[in-house]
């Protein structure tokens, strides 16, 4: 096998109790349940198109599953990720965030967060939805592997080309957080790209 990890799912019947995941799930089942039901699966959807795009932001220099630990408390803390209520966040909205223990408490990411909120309903005004400026440009990549099905976690490129170029869009567009690195992690949690290792359950035929 090309290191992934197997796991005895309970419950899934013959043949398909053994399932293979990317080694990164491990054993938490939080971590399983994402990685089986949300990463590399295509998301065209606004609410949650900003909630993961937001959720990366704040992960960054943090583990993933921090990130989850906390997701509950995100949700509630940005308005269950309504763009126009986080957008309006004021000085106060900032003050409460900083003071929420469930969420994590970075004055530059929260800042970033509502900035970037705005930032989605210019490109909603510009291209009709955030979803058609993804998906409708020269980074789309829809669900395709890049470069190639990855047999290994060293296969896994920390950014590309396509991440490189939304990157440097975003940013001219005036988004905060939205570094090569953490757009190409958006774009694996919304399936634009599927890095799925090849022995992986998960896989999408290539």
């Amino acid at each position: 096998m090309a290191g992934g990890i197997v796991i005895d799912v309970a419950g899934i019947p013959e043949p398909e109790h053994l399932l293979i995941r990317c080694p990164w799930a491990g054993t938490d089942p939080l971590m399983q349940a994402y990685h089986d039901t949300e990463w590399g699966v295509l998301c065209h959807d606004e609410r949650q198109l900003f909630e993961r795009l937001i959720l990366e932001c704040f992960q960054a220099g943090l583990s993933w599953s921090t990130i989850l630990r906390k997701r509950d408390a995100f949700t509630a803390a940005f308005a269950d990720w309504s763009l126009g209520t986080v957008a309006a966040f004021g000085p106060d909205d900032i003050e409460r965030l900083m003071g929420d223990a469930g969420i994590v408490r970075n004055r530059a990411k929260i800042v970033a967060a509502t900035g970037n909120a705005n930032g989605i309903i210019a490109l909603q005004a510009d291209f009709g939805s955030f979803d058609r400026y993804l998906w409708g440009r020269s980074w789309d990549t829809t669900g395709l592997p890049e470069p190639g099905r990855p047999t290994t976690m060293a296969d896994v490129p920390a950014f590309t080309p396509a991440s490189l170029a939304l990157s440097k869009d975003l940013r001219k567009r005036g988004f905060n957080f939205v570094g090569p690195t953490i757009c190409y992690a958006f774009m694996q949690s919304i399936g634009m790209v599927d890095d799925h290792l090849a022995d992986c359950w998960r896989a999408t035929p290539t």
